[in-house]
């Protein structure tokens, strides 16, 4: 099994996109397969390399390893063999209209109320009329001729489909500049890679039936297609790479996990539950294309960090400490434990970091000055896990305080925090000298 994601280089990808990389990448984790990353830079205009390297970048990011990486302008040779071929075959045909004079004949026949087909002008044209036409300055785009016939395939997304070629124009597949378009370098690439299935979205389905007959001209087995739905934004708005919505290098600037991202990306839309899995190859396990939804997909960022929470939750302080270190932080183990419950995102540990081995702003509390000054006082001068619990019970005989009038002026002079991971903790991990002097700070009148 073979598969491609082949996105332009014109923009980043956004999560739309994303989906369509994942799900190739899940059915070539499940199959056995190669994933081949395309970058279909045709669209010279609009294509740049640093869009091309950002791709590159947002796949890695995803844990999507590619067996190979291609980009389509470096095959024009090739490219260019195959439409000589097609050429000389009478498969591939000049045309010398202007869009202006297409539209005209496309709004006459609407008028008529007649299908905007091309008419296939060019294939009547002679030898003498082309030189002709060529004199006045005019250069030829070229028309792939179709069968004119039903196509048929079997979607592995959406079960049995047809195309009938005949109720179609003739496609361009190389522009009046020379430049190709997307379906010839597309089907010689799937053809000289030896993809076997292509995955996409829906919004693709209509070229399908012309695809299969370029491929059958070029002599070729078509490879299996699965047409996908799409995603939308939790408003039900399209998605574009231009816009940047959603783009996976704006979702990683927010501190998110891919697998938080690539869990609600694959699973919207689905019979499965939401919830984040640890990797692609767990994903895998409930990747199933037949099972997708035929309705468009509403993705909700606002699902997103509690998928993220639950990644972090899981994680090891040995898989935290290199992205720990990343942040500027000492990876210690201990203190990771002791906050990685109530981590939504890595960067979170910033603030506990700072809370345990850095120092804070400690609020003046006059109104609780006497209890915290009290509660000096008992701090015992060694701290371990029990001396949370044995101080405040005995801080609560005391002074006759309870719940949340017994712990919420501690928590709040030990860290600046409304709330935050267990003080029993966090208390050996801050050590008594800071703890004592963060009491009496905030007993200061």
């Amino acid at each position: 099994m073979t598969v491609r994601f082949a996105p332009s280089p014109t923009g980043r990808l956004h999560i739309g996109n994303a989906r369509t990389a994942l799900y190739n990448a899940l059915y070539a984790l499940k199959t056995g397969g190669d994933f081949i990353l395309r970058l279909d830079d045709t669209d010279t205009e609009r294509s740049t390399q640093d869009f091309a390297d950002g791709i590159v970048e947002d796949v890695a990011w995803l844990g999507i390893v590619p067996a190979r990486t291609q980009t389509q302008t470096a095959r024009k040779a090739r490219h260019d063999a195959v439409a000589d071929a097609l050429r000389a075959s009478g498969r591939l045909y000049a045309c010398y209209e202007t869009p202006e004079e297409l539209e005209y004949r496309r709004r006459r026949l609407l008028a008529r109320g007649l299908p905007p087909i091309y008419d296939r002008t060019g294939l009547s044209l002679t030898s003498d009329e082309r030189t002709a036409l060529e004199a006045e300055g005019r250069r030829p785009h070229w028309r792939f001729r179709l069968e004119g016939r039903v196509v048929e395939w079997d979607d592995l997304a959406r079960g049995a489909q047809k195309a009938d070629t005949a109720s179609m124009s003739d496609p361009v597949l190389i522009r009046e500049d020379g430049r190709y378009l997307y379906t010839l370098t597309s089907v010689v690439d799937d053809i000289d890679f030896a993809v076997t299935h292509i995955i996409r979205g829906e919004d693709h389905i209509s070229n399908t039936g012309v695809q299969i007959e370029l491929f059958e001209a070029l002599g070729a087995t078509a490879p299996a297609f699965g047409h996908h739905n799409l995603l939308t934004t939790a408003d039900g708005e399209g998605l574009s790479k231009r816009s940047g919505a959603l783009s996976l290098q704006s979702l990683r600037a927010d501190g998110l996990e891919p697998m938080a991202v690539a869990s609600l990306a694959v699973l919207t839309g689905t019979a499965h539950a939401v919830a984040a899995r640890a990797d692609l190859d767990a994903l895998a396990g409930d990747f199933d294309l037949a099972a997708v939804s035929r309705g468009a997909a509403r993705f909700d960022p606002a699902d997103l960090p509690a998928l993220n929470a639950q990644l972090l939750h899981a994680m090891t302080p040995e898989d935290a400490a290199p992205r720990l270190k990343a942040l500027g932080l000492d990876p210690d183990p201990v203190l990771f434990e002791a906050v990685r419950a109530n981590l939504v995102r890595l960067g979170d540990a910033r603030l506990w970091w700072q809370v345990v081995k850095g120092e804070i702003a400690v609020p003046v509390m006059p109104e609780d000055a006497a209890f915290l000054r009290l509660a000096a006082e008992r701090l015992p001068g060694r701290i371990d896990q029990a001396s949370w619990g044995l101080w405040t019970k005995a801080l609560k005989a005391e002074t006759g305080r309870k719940g949340r009038a017994l712990f919420h002026p501690l928590r709040l002079a030990l860290t600046g925090e409304e709330s935050g991971p267990e003080l029993a903790a966090l208390l050996p991990l801050i050590g008594p000298d800071k703890v004592r002097a963060r009491l009496l700070a905030a007993a200061a009148a």
